[in-house]
């Protein structure tokens, strides 16, 4: 039985190399049950290897990372039943339609037709995507591609949502339905952990932020609780910069 207290997301020493490459190194991270919560930096700071670690895509090189208690690569099965995942560039079979994928994946999660229609159709309206449903996936352009997969993603209702990148290729009109979305879930009880590197976004929308830079943790809190550390009464983005150095500060 899951533990409410308990984090959904634990993440202890979390380190992967690519030979001599750190790409991440040591992240000590815990997502709180019903919190929306930030993993900000640059590219190349890290934040989707950390992702593709939680959904047991790729393997650490040492520290571990659960969720509700499963190990996410050894359970990894067991979390994706557990988790929506939005990769920062989703794919799909390039001759299956919008319909068709998510009736697929409806199924893979156990849902019956009239369940799929019942979840699904909302969710079509509100991302604009009645008119792309009888299109094949490879005629979607990025932010089509995108807006799917979140609908994917929310199919099964999950606790919690991994969002590598929501945002990245979606116009002003998806971007403000992605985030009503997101939203409405965290306000229902549901855990959001989400990476970007639009440090505005995060700061409207976060109840904590980590941010990586280099593959490590340079802090991680609340606003409140960064101002107090590094420079009070000032913007995300003025704290991310005291945080790491101006982009100087390193391994």
């Amino acid at each position: 039985m899951t533990d409410p207290a308990a984090p959904v997301v634990d993440i202890r020493g979390l380190t992967k190399r690519y030979g001599d490459f750190e790409a991440l190194s040591g992240l000590e991270m815990h997502v709180p049950r019903g919190e929306l919560v930030a993993l900000v930096g640059p590219n190349g700071a890290g934040k989707t290897t950390t992702i593709r670690m939680l959904m047991g895509i790729l393997r650490p090189t040492s520290g571990s990372a659960t969720i509700d208690g499963f190990d996410c690569f050894r359970d990894r099965v067991e979390v994706k039943r557990r988790v929506g995942y939005l990769p920062d560039e989703p794919v799909f079979y390039d001759y299956l339609r919008g319909r068709e994928l998510v009736r697929f994946v409806g199924e893979m999660h156990g849902l019956d037709p009239g369940e799929i229609a019942r979840r699904s159709g909302p969710l079509i309206e509100r991302l604009d995507l009645a008119d792309a449903t009888e299109e094949y996936a490879m005629n979607y352009s990025k932010g089509m591609k995108k807006k799917l997969a979140l609908l994917c993603a929310m199919m099964h209702d999950p606790a919690l949502l991994i969002l590598d990148e929501p945002t990245n290729g979606l116009d002003p009109y998806a971007t403000r339905a992605l985030v009503d979305l997101v939203l409405e879930k965290v306000a229902q009880g549901r855990t959001v952990f989400f990476s970007t590197h639009l440090l505005e976004q995060a700061e409207k929308l976060c109840h904590r932020v980590g941010i990586l830079f280099k593959g490590r943790l340079a802090a991680i809190g609340t606003l409140a609780e960064l101002r107090e550390r590094f420079q009070p009464a000032a913007s995300l983005e003025q704290v991310f910069f005291a945080a790491t150095d101006g982009g100087r500060k390193g391994p």
